[in-house]
């Protein structure tokens, strides 16, 4: 029986959890169930208490044309092994989105599920680009104004300035920044800033430290000063970096020698194409005209 989840399933959905995401971080999903957790997020198919499968519905206000619209990012979506190759994973996905059609105008996805969610409508909507730099091919620089566990709020304001050049990103507040924090904090990472002479954050980098290499996850910047200053700063922890950033950021000037790969980073379906028209004055059929309404660049960094 496909249920919303409740308190008392949770053990139930951790255990699926965990059974189906076996190379991921355990560190993260520690992160999540001790501060963004609700188990009302989940769709649960209960079999005798226990998981069966599951997806996440994980609500989000996006900046949308200079509207804030109600989205939501399904991920999770998983089903426990020994319930395989029943069609549960496809009615429960099913269930999600019919909740969605009667409540949001879009739905998202990561990028990596696509196959998965492409029989359902979603097209991909959002690019990343990750430039591969080594220290032989990104410019020296001191990491004099380059700090440590900044400020959640000093991150929100120059977050707030970078910003204002993209569409279709999601509303953030304090919290997300002091939960962002403790994300990074809890997979081993750090966050570095960058201050002017000043004392103006100019940027930040949260960084993934790996066995080989590191990966900037976002970076957020006012200037090229800061994106090579936060890139120095990790640099200083791998000899590789991978820098993500959206497909509109061409950070090719900066780093002429570095390789680098494009690719899909949220698919998105597009539940009610008349209401959206009404809304925004305009006429589509589907969701890949829904984005092309848009006269600057998406922003979607999120995962969950």
């Amino acid at each position: 029986m496909i249920q919303t989840g409740t308190e008392r399933m949770t053990p139930a959905i951790r255990e699926c959890i965990r059974k189906c995401y076996t190379m991921e971080d355990p560190r993260y999903f520690e992160f999540f169930f001790r501060y963004l957790y609700r188990p009302e997020w989940f769709f649960v198919d209960n079999e005798q208490n226990t998981a069966a499968a599951l997806v996440c519905r994980i609500p989000h206000d996006v900046m949308f044309n200079g509207r804030i619209i109600r989205m939501s990012m399904l991920s999770y979506a998983c089903t426990s092994p020994e319930f395989r190759n029943q069609g549960r994973i496809r009615r429960i996905i099913e269930t999600a989105l019919d909740a969605c059609t009667h409540t949001e105008l879009i739905t998202l996805v990561p990028g990596e599920y696509s196959e998965a969610y492409r029989p359902f409508g979603f097209e991909p909507i959002y690019y990343r680009t990750e430039y591969r730099i080594s220290r032989e091919n990104a410019r020296r620089i001191s990491n004099i104004g380059c700090a440590y566990e900044p400020n959640p709020l000093d991150m929100l304001k120059v977050y707030s300035a970078f910003i204002r050049r993209f569409n279709g990103f999601f509303a953030r507040d304090l919290e997300y920044f002091v939960n962002l924090k403790r994300e990074i904090n809890a997979r081993g990472g750090k966050i570095v800033a960058y201050y002017n002479e000043k004392d103006q954050i100019q940027g930040y980098a949260s960084i993934l430290i790996g066995a080989k290499e590191a990966t900037i996850e976002e970076c957020i910047y006012l200037d090229s000063m800061t994106i090579n200053k936060l890139v120095n700063a990790a640099l200083q922890e791998r000899a590789t970096v991978n820098l993500r950033v959206s497909e509109a950021e061409n950070l090719s000037r900066l780093f002429p020698e570095s390789r680098k790969r494009t690719f899909p980073s949220v698919l998105a379906r597009l539940n009610d194409a008349s209401l959206f028209s009404r809304l925004f004055s305009t006429e589509v059929k589907d969701v890949k005209e829904a984005f092309a309404i848009t006269q600057n660049p998406l922003y979607l960094s999120e995962r969950i």
